[in-house]
């Protein structure tokens, strides 16, 4: 009995030490990488002391005496709560996905891609000609990043580096640099410029269904019916918009990718690049004349994929004092990789972006030299192209695969190794090769832009700062605190021969299609405090056609000076017209209001129809007649909304897919293309091609998506219409990658958050964009989103409103990782703290960066 006792005791020791041991490391894996965020830190290379305090949100405010110290220390904050997700980010830019992940097949193809593309080449020219005093910058913020990661280990760094190591992925962290920031720019610049799909798509559908049908599936805009962002009314652009005008509104004080390895949806998943049509932004500003206050007030939500953790960070930056070397006193929005910030306000001024849209990516058909697969022609010659080596990595120890790219004059040529079924790469594809011409690919000077945006004090400031911003073109609307409001387009975007579209890749072997230079800076859109006292811009056509007469009466009649041939339809932008009209005067409540509208304009044009029509069956008529008493409002709670956007899925699939050539789908764009076709019953896209011997029409369509999208909704939502919820199917799950791609739930379930129930939908001003064609297959989740919100109100700064989608931490054990979900998700904000005694008064922790030694 006593030697039994004796092997229980050691076997209650042993389960002690298991369950000690395995709680430490539990511990230690889940609370060390949380940083440290009140007392000392002490880091060489900082001029003086800088103080970080933190609100009880988790936002910092950094308090700095110099322009070094001020970025220095945002580089801390930001690899402190975000160093993962800057890790991933930096090998995104470089394609070396899978230097993180290991050996990948569904990623493997992207990597290859982003490499043929180029874009870490094209951020190490941007920064190799970057000016001196954004150089500084830059450099400065990757010391502070770089001081912060050399002083953990990986695992006190992030819980990934511990995971992914027990899966055999040997990750070395190298040190950050200014390219790792600058190249995170050419990712969001293709994400909002990735336009050559497009003129893929648009010869698929032309060869295959010819060029009628082609436009009935792509309508021409709605130029006279919507409103442009640049209205009639505010042309010509003429030199009276270059100069301020603070003498208005002073009334108050102021205080399918086709190709192997192309932008997939793995790809936009990884990235928070959205491949989904028919999802954009908003963003508007008006008046003291149209507010309660007497001053402006501006809002802004830029809608991107959804990701864990936001793709924003929250940040304050203030000089003290304020003094020419180091001028900044800001509060707004960063990205994790970058200094400084895209969106948010200064003392002076207010600004927020939408995606412009241009166009400014063009394919051109290559002809090889069948003697050298490294000439090419041009213009009745073979010219050289240039090679470059390129080597994918696996960080699980695989063997690296080595490639080449071939790239012309005009660009890389990317199709070239296409991935075969085996998985190995093709090599030189001689037979239809393709260059693409990008802006993105040409030395840039965005953050040169960004800099002295954050420093710009008045409207012509804030111009000069935005004739840096070459890619991605953004509407900017703008406000500031003597009245003032505007609106800019900036960015390098192309002329193009007048018989070339770009809606088509184009002959790359003469200089017939090639470029002819850029819209000069002051020729783009502009407005300032215009008559109707506000300016609204949701992706939708930025200037009605009398703009480009005056181009070309400017600058020459034989070019083609569009911007993009494709917008939004104008849902938005019509909708946030209405309402800001409706609801003046305005205030911030009302900017919540229109923030968090639900009504569907796609609805509002095709439900006429839908309940106009006899099914001649009474359980369809049943349901029409229901349908017919909705308010047209996607809230998470509508009944009548679920079945509407089940119906919408069904009815995109019904009318198109069939004649559709393979591999090409519709999209939530194409909501709007199935409402033009409602006044044109018996197009030929009504008929079904899988009835040869009958001739459907509209309301036969109807019929046949309305009874699918009844059974479908039965079979997702139970047999009792009056309890559906659109919000039941339609939630908003995010996802961290890659762990949260895992496939084993118990890790699943500690980085990934949701589903939250959210309302919204497809070109809704609260857009939480989903996928058609997954809906078929049940499948409603938000795959984009309004990826922050802002409401700044220049009377008073610290009355302004903000919030992001999860949170500011990116460490999954943080009471900041998820904190913001759902605020963000019922449209709640919270204080966009800026003067310090706001900041003080709403304190959550004080941290001091001290000098080393």
């Amino acid at each position: 009995m006593k030697i039994l006792k004796i092997i229980l005791l050691v076997l209650l020791l042993v389960i002690i030490v298991a369950v000690v041991g395995g709680f430490l490391f539990y511990n230690d894996t889940t609370q060390g990488p949380l940083p440290q965020a009140s007392g000392t830190l002490s880091f060489a290379g900082l001029d003086g002391e800088v103080e970080i305090l933190r609100d009880t949100y988790g936002v910092p405010h950094i308090y700095a005496s110099t322009a070094h110290d001020l970025f220095f220390a945002q580089g801390v904050v930001q690899a402190q709560d975000r160093w993962w997700q800057m890790e991933f980010a930096r090998h995104i830019g470089s394609g070396a996905i899978e230097e993180l992940t290991g050996q990948n097949d569904s990623v493997f193809g992207t990597d290859v891609f982003i490499r043929t593309v180029g874009w870490r080449e094209a951020a190490e020219r941007d920064v190799a000609a970057a000016d001196a005093a954004s150089l500084s910058a830059i450099q400065s913020f990757s010391d502070g990043v770089n001081a912060y990661i050399t002083s953990r280990s990986p695992a006190q760094l992030a819980f990934e580096y511990r995971l992914l190591g027990l899966t055999g992925v040997d990750i070395t962290i190298q040190p950050w640099t200014p390219v790792d920031t600058v190249v995170w720019g050419k990712v969001m610049a293709w994400n909002l410029t990735d336009s050559y799909g497009g003129e893929l798509t648009h010869q698929s559908l032309t060869d295959a269904l010819g060029a009628e049908m082609t436009e009935s599936f792509t309508p021409t805009w709605p130029y006279g019916e919507r409103p442009t962002i640049v209205s009639e009314d505010d042309l010509p652009i003429t030199d009276a918009s270059l100069n301020q005008s603070a003498s208005l509104n002073n009334t108050t004080t102021a205080n399918s990718s086709r190709m192997a390895g192309g932008i997939t949806g793995e790809l936009a998943f990884l990235t928070g690049i959205s491949t989904e049509p028919g999802i954009g932004s908003n963003n508007w500003v008006s008046t003291g004349s149209m507010t309660e206050s007497g001053r402006p007030l501006l809002a802004n939500d830029p809608h991107l994929g959804i990701q864990m953790p936001a793709i924003w960070y929250e940040i304050g930056l203030h000089c003290q004092p304020q003094t020419a070397e180091c001028p900044y006193n800001l509060r707004g929005f960063a990205l994790p990789a970058t200094p400084g910030v895209i969106i948010g306000h200064n003392d002076h001024i207010a600004w927020g972006v939408t995606n412009v849209g241009a166009d400014v990516q063009d394919l051109y058909q290559i002809t090889v030299n069948p003697d050298n697969p490294l000439q090419y022609e041009w213009n009745g010659e073979w010219r050289e192209m240039t090679v470059r080596e390129e080597t994918v990595n696996f960080g699980d120890g695989e063997p690296a695969v080595t490639f080449q790219v071939r790239e012309t004059h005009l660009g890389p040529i990317i199709n070239d190794n296409q991935i075969s079924n085996d998985g190995q790469l093709s090599g030189f594809n001689n037979e239809d090769p393709l260059a693409l011409r990008w802006t993105g690919l040409d030395t840039g000077t965005l953050f040169t832009s960004v800099l002295k945006l954050n420093q710009a004090t008045n409207w012509e400031e804030f111009r000069e700062a935005l004739s840096f911003w070459d890619v991605p073109s953004q509407n900017f609307v703008y406000a500031d605190v003597e009245g003032n409001i505007g609106y800019q387009t900036p960015g390098s975007i192309p002329i193009r021969a007048a018989d070339h579209t770009g809606l088509l890749p184009a002959d790359g072997s003469t200089d017939a299609a090639e470029w002819q230079g850029y819209i000069p800076f002051d020729n783009l859109p502009r407005i300032l405090n215009p008559e109707r006292d506000y300016i609204a811009t949701a992706n939708q056509a930025v200037v009605p056609m009398e703009y480009y007469d005056q181009l070309a009466e400017e600058l020459g009649e034989d070019a083609n000076y569009l911007l993009s041939y494709d917008w939004s339809y104008g849902q938005r932008g019509q909708r946030i017209n209405d309402l800001m009209n409706e609801l003046a005067p305005l205030n911030i409540a009302d900017y919540q209001t229109i923030h968090g509208d639900n009504v569907s304009v796609d609805a509002q044009d095709m439900m006429p129809f839908l309940t106009a029509a006899d099914y001649g069956d009474e359980t369809l008529n049943s349901y029409r007649d229901w349908l017919a008493e909705w308010d047209l409002s996607t809230g998470s709670d509508s009944a009548q909304s679920a079945l509407f956007n089940i119906f919408s899925a069904h009815l995109l699939n019904d009318l198109f897919t069939d004649q559709m050539p393979d591999g090409e789908r519709p999209g939530g764009h194409n909501l709007y293309s199935a409402g033009v076709l409602m006044n044109d019953p018996e197009n030929e896209w009504w008929d079904h091609a899988g009835t040869a011997d009958v001739i459907e029409t509209r309301d036969d369509i109807l019929k046949m998506a309305l009874g699918e999208a009844i059974s479908h909704a039965q079979s997702l939502l139970g047999e009792d219409r009056d309890a559906w919820r659109w919000g039941n199917i339609h939630g908003a799950i995010f996802v961290s990658n890659p762990l949260g791609l895992s496939g084993i739930d118990l890790i699943e379930n500690m980085v990934n958050r949701g589903p939250q129930p959210v309302g919204g939908g497809i070109e809704i001003v609260n857009a939480t964009g989903w996928n058609t064609e997954a809906g078929l297959e049940g499948d409603f989740n938000v795959r984009a989103l309004p990826s922050m919100r802002m409401i700044v109100d220049v009377t008073d700064f610290d009355a302004s409103l903000s919030i992001i989608t999860t949170g500011q931490s990116g460490h999954p054990f943080s009471p900041h990782y998820a904190d913001q979900i759902e605020p963000w998700a019922t449209i709640q904000y919270h204080p966009m703290l800026y003067s310090r005694e706001a900041v003080e008064a709403s304190l959550g922790s004080r941290l001091v960066l001290q000098p080393a030694g």
